[in-house]
Formats: C-alpha cells, structure tokens, sequence
C-alpha cells in the first residue's frame, strides 16, 4: 500500500485521536514526511483526564531506522525503567502491565536469567509440536464453513492457545485469558472497553490485569508444591544467584506473556493473510516453494505488520541521536513503523516481498537487551500456521476490509473475514 502524503510536516500531531483514526495509508506518508523532514521532531502529549495520569511533558520521535537502533542498543542512555508507554502510568501499573519491559539492569537482567532458565531447549521443542497440533485444530474447526472470522477463530486462537498449553493454564479459561489480553491490548478501542470515560479505561485496565496476574499466581503456587512438565513449573523452580520469581513477578511476566505474545503472532498472522491476498504474486511464489521461502517470508510478515507500534525511552543524561540534542529525563519514543518502512535500510520498502533479504526489521523491538524474548518461537507459529493453511484451504483469502484496533500502541486488526473451498483441498 503507497503511502498518501496529505499533511504538512507542521500539521502531524502523533498524539491526536484525530490523527490514529486517519487511514493507514495516510498515517505512513505522515511518518514518511517526518522521516524526509524532520526525522527526530518534538510532540506534545495529550491533555491528561484523571488524576492519576498527570500532565506529560512532551515526547521526541524517532522515525529513522538508524536512530531506533541506536536508541534500542544503548539502554544506558535510553532506560525502560521510567515506562515503555507514551504517559506517565503510576508507579505500580509499571512492573504489573510491563514486567520486564519496564525495567533496567541489573533488574531486568535479573529478571531475564530467570525467565530464560524456564525457556530451556526441551520446552521450546515441546512448544513447537504442540503448535503443529494446535494449528491443525483450529483449522478442523473452520474447515466445513468455507468461511470465517480470520482473526477470531483463526490468527488469535493460535497464540493464545500455545500460551496457555506452555504455562499449564486449563483450556477452560483459554476465552478468560482472551478476553482479558484484549483488553489490555485494546484499551482505546471501544469495543473492548465500551465506555470511553477514562476511569473506567483505567478501572478496565487494572481489573484485566489483576485478573490475569491472579491466575498465573494461584497456578504458580501450585506448581511450587507439585512441580509438572509446562512452564510455570520451570519459571517458579528456576533459581538464579540463589533467588526465585516472586508470585508477583510471576504474575507480571504472564501479563506480558499473555498480551505481547498473544499479539505479535496473531497480528502478524492476520497481517500476512491480508497481504498474501493483496499480493496474489507473492502468495503463489511462496506456496511453490514452501520450505524454501519461508525463511525470508516470515520476517516480511513481521516487518510488514509491526504488530507493536511503538516503545518509549527515556535519557538518562544529556545526549545527542540523529543531531538533535536530547536532555536528561527527556522522553524519547521509539517509532518501528516507521523504522520499517525506511528507505535507507529497506528497498522499495512499501512493497511486499517474500522473498526479501537483507531485512534488518525491528518488528520485534530492535537489538538490544529487549529484543523480544519469544521471537524464534512467534515466527514457528507464523511459518507453521501458513504451512497448515496452505497444505489444508490452500485458497483461502480475506474478503471485504479489514476492521482495525483503533490504537497507537498496537498495529492490530480486530476482524478478517475470509472465504475458501469447504473441506479444503
């Protein structure tokens, strides 16, 4: 999609409401004039609505994919610790919505080690197969309908369900845990918090994350008494220089778990079928070529998609990126969409190319210590999802248009109606 300049560089505002509810295609050649014109520029934050969230000071962008790079390896100088979002969120929503995003060394470290000690090899491998069988479930379901809801019954179930199968989480709360991650992801948009009051965003907010905080807690003690194979068990057992995960870290780590993990794979699914149905020409080299093209095509669906939107930064001292002087305490955002349609990195970066290499993309977070902890399992999901929906409804394809979050934070895609033979191939 070629993106449509149609506001000054004077006239982007990235915290207006106006400006997100914007096509798609005008909001990137909005990033494209600031890249062009003003690659590092200042915004105000919105006027703030409670109490709880007070006036902010304003914010820098980067838009250049070499800046969110620099910024991204150089967490001395740009911390998570001050949060991750745009707003100054209370000190307590930090840790409990972001666990180890909202962190810096030595805690996040810390924090990493032990959450890696559960992530063992024979996990991972657990998980893959377990994606193959949940993948093909989820395709048994759809199959006979020769239609469906692409991203409810299809791209989201996936995650959602490799999440709760690694943690232990029963299949009976499998719809518990959805609904709570949406609204955490969705919280602007209101069909997931119907009423658009900021108190009850806030009370939304809270409710859905002590709720799915509560739950990994109560399995997590559990598992402390009768240790299983899923990866609670491995998370509360793991010791690092003689600590454990407290049940609130716990509890904050499936927070994440839930939300980022769920999010990244499943609009990356939804984005990748949309696109493979927009580019009919990409679609058929990579179905005739499965195992050969997967590679570079799952890191085009990531780069194409950029499921998270944005990160925060904030200095730590007085320092310079892309030229422009940046002082301590100062907010910085990191902008991947933008990053990811950068020219100087990217050719022809508005094309979708399944088969495109180099792709140094920054779908998930950039290098660095938060590079994201599940991307070599996010893009297993990716390529075996495609591989069961090639092989199975090899015709399958989204129809009418694509019902987006509304959301500056998440890159997301609410609903996708798809069509294709009933029974399959």
């Amino acid at each position: 999609m070629e993106p449509r300049q149609v506001l000054s560089v004077d006239e982007i505002d990235l915290s207006s409401a106006e400006f997100w509810a914007r096509p798609l295609a005008e909001r990137d050649g909005a990033f494209l004039t600031l890249r062009e014109q003003r690659p590092v520029s200042f915004h105000h934050e919105p006027e703030a609505r409670h109490a709880m969230l007070p006036p902010g000071p304003g914010y820098w962008s980067l838009t250049r994919h070499a800046d969110v790079v620099e910024a991204s390896r150089t967490p001395e100088v740009f911390c998570s610790g001050k949060g991750s979002n745009i707003g100054d969120l209370p000190e307590a929503f930090l840790e409990s919505f972001g666990s180890m995003i909202n962190t810096d060394a030595p805690r996040h470290k810390h924090l990493r080690n032990i959450v890696s000690r559960g992530f063992t090899p024979r996990m991972i491998r657990k998980a893959e197969q377990n994606v193959r069988q949940s993948a093909a479930r989820i395709v048994d379901a759809v199959i006979d309908r020769g239609e469906c809801d692409f991203v409810t019954e299809v791209a989201a179930r996936l995650p959602l369900e490799i999440i709760c199968d690694m943690m232990g989480i029963p299949a009976s709360q499998t719809d518990f845990v959805f609904d709570r991650s949406n609204v955490i992801l969705g919280f602007n948009d209101p069909e997931y918090v119907p009423d658009g009051e900021i108190e009850n965003v806030l009370a939304a907010l809270l409710t859905a994350g002590k709720d799915l905080s509560d739950l990994a807690m109560e399995l997590g003690r559990e598992r402390r008494k009768n240790p299983s194979d899923d990866l609670t068990s491995a998370l509360v057992n793991a010791e690092f220089d003689g600590e454990y995960l407290t049940d609130q870290e716990l509890g904050s780590f499936f927070v994440l778990l839930a939300v980022a993990g769920n999010e990244t794979t499943r609009n990356a699914i939804s984005h990748g079928l949309l696109a493979l149905t927009q580019y009919p020409e990409q679609r058929a080299r990579w179905q005739a070529d499965f195992a050969g093209v997967t590679p570079t095509a799952v890191e085009e669906i990531v780069r194409w998609a950029t499921p998270v939107i944005h990160f925060r930064r904030t200095a730590t001292r007085d320092t310079e990126i892309g030229g422009q002087k940046i002082r301590e305490g100062e907010k910085v955002v990191l902008w991947y969409c933008a990053a990811n349609r950068d020219p100087a990195v990217f050719e022809d970066p508005f094309r979708f190319d399944v088969l495109r290499t180099p792709n140094e993309h920054v779908g998930f977070g950039g290098p660095g210590p938060h590079h994201c902890l599940g991307a070599h399992l996010a893009r297993r999901e990716i390529a075996l999802m495609f591989d069961e929906l090639f092989r199975r409804i090899p015709d399958i394809e989204a129809t009418g248009e694509p019902e987006w979050l509304y959301s500056y934070f998440i890159h997301g895609i609410k609903h996708l109606q798809c069509t294709f033979t009933p029974g399959g191939a």
